[in-house]
């Protein structure tokens, strides 16, 4: 007779081998990196599915904060979700997944993020997606970068809570993502392919202030991936773009994420001959899009609470369609946001329970809500594409109201 499936906190005593099993049925463990991975799986909120007696999908939340405008929200992030190759399509990724959000929503998590393997799954359990990342490859021969850098310190796997407090001190903006358990940094680094890392400690008390990681598969010419840059102002970007550059003599094609605020056109030089030149190469230069990432309001009142817009106030009844229930069991503590609510959006913002009937209404999936609030795509743009509908007159006053930043995570995980 088959076992109930078990969907339970992870174990490490119990499960470390089956779950280090399932993560290399993954791809995701590196020859001889099991140790760096196991010290990571018990951060956070690990979660696995067992089926059979043994886990066989392992689902892992994180704690951190997501910045809206000038406040940092508490934020749980989905850092891993895999199911193991006997239990692929049996939902188990799906109800484990939503059960680690929920308990994340019910001890305070406004926001929820992850990283997504294609588009569609998780807008099933209320996720939509965020905006556009550029995605940068270059001669570092071609940057546009004055002045001689110093000579940085070399940065090891050795060196992972020092890195990992850096990239929380960086510059943030909006819809930044920082990432708490200094595990997550650790893990990473010890993965990345002959990772190494350049920077400069210029903090009051030696704090490392600036920095670059580096993974490559070919050292000596590469290309070399960066997996992240840190930096708190622009003369420490700068320092780094120099530093970048020095490495041309050898190294041929750099690849990595575009920085938030930064349009990196400006600091090439002949982009559009390096994309014709190169095109179809092994060294392909140019400049790409994806929105790899999908964000959800888990706690509307407290999100519109810490919601301070410059404008309005706009108030409007919001229909809002939540369907992540459909994953959680009825003892579940917090069972998504489906409901009526009356919402105001402006300087001082809020929502409650309920309904105006003197107030226009707007009907929202929480994933199109999410996207609106957080300024993926206006409100014009999402009736088009996503699931959100309203009078236009509700939709062109929240146009002009939620004109924010790009809200570019800065955090893969």
């Amino acid at each position: 007779m088959m076992r109930e499936t078990v969907l339970r906190p992870y174990d490490p005593e119990r499960d470390l081998s089956a779950v280090l099993r399932i993560w290399k049925e993954a791809g995701w463990v590196p020859p001889g990196k099991e140790e760096a991975t196991a010290f990571m799986l018990s951060c956070g909120r690990p979660m696995v599915a067992e089926l059979e007696g043994q886990a066989e999908c392992f689902v892992q939340t994180v704690p951190g904060t997501l910045r809206y405008l000038e406040e940092d929200l508490p934020f749980s992030g989905v850092a891993a979700v895999a199911t193991s190759r006997v239990a692929r399509r049996r939902g188990l990724a799906g109800r484990l997944t939503a059960l680690a959000v929920a308990l994340d929503a019910a001890e305070g998590a406004l926001v929820s993020a992850l990283g997504m393997f294609e588009q569609g799954f998780y807008d099933r359990l209320g996720f939509g997606t965020g905006p556009y990342e550029h995605f940068v490859s270059f001669d570092p021969a071609h940057l546009r970068a004055a002045g001689q850098p110093r000579v940085p310190r070399r940065l090891t796997p050795d060196d992972w809570a020092l890195v990992h407090a850096s990239r929380l001190a960086r510059r943030r903006g909006h819809g930044s993502i920082n990432v708490h358990p200094p595990e997550m940094t650790r893990m990473e680094m010890a993965h990345h392919e002959n990772g190494f890392g350049l920077g400069y400690c210029d903090g009051p008390h030696g704090e490392l202030t600036h920095h670059i990681w580096f993974a490559t598969r070919n050292v000596e010419h590469g290309p070399y991936s960066i997996p992240w840059m840190t930096f708190r102002d622009a003369g420490q970007f700068q320092e780094l773009l120099a530093l970048l550059r020095d490495l041309s003599d050898q190294v041929h094609l750099v690849r990595m994420r575009e920085p938030p605020g930064v349009q990196f056109q400006d600091l090439l030089l002949f982009p559009f001959r390096a994309y014709r030149t190169t095109r179809g190469s092994e060294l392909e230069r140019g400049i790409w899009a994806a929105a790899p990432y999908q964000v959800r309001i888990c706690d509307l009142a407290g999100c519109l609470a810490r919601t301070h817009l410059p404008g309005g106030p706009v108030r409007f009844n919001l229909h809002l369609s939540d369907p992540i229930a459909a994953y959680l069991d009825e003892s579940t503590p917090w069972r998504g946001l489906s409901g009526e609510y009356v919402v105001t959006l402006g300087m001082e913002s809020g929502a409650r329970s309920g309904t105006d009937p003197s107030l226009p209404t707007l009907r929202a999936s929480v994933g199109a809500f999410t996207r609106l609030w957080l300024g993926v795509r206006p409100a014009g743009g999402l009736t088009c594409t996503d699931d959100l509908s309203g009078p236009p007159e509700l939709l062109a006053r929240l146009e002009q109201l939620l004109r924010l930043p790009s809200p570019l995570p800065d955090w893969d995980f």
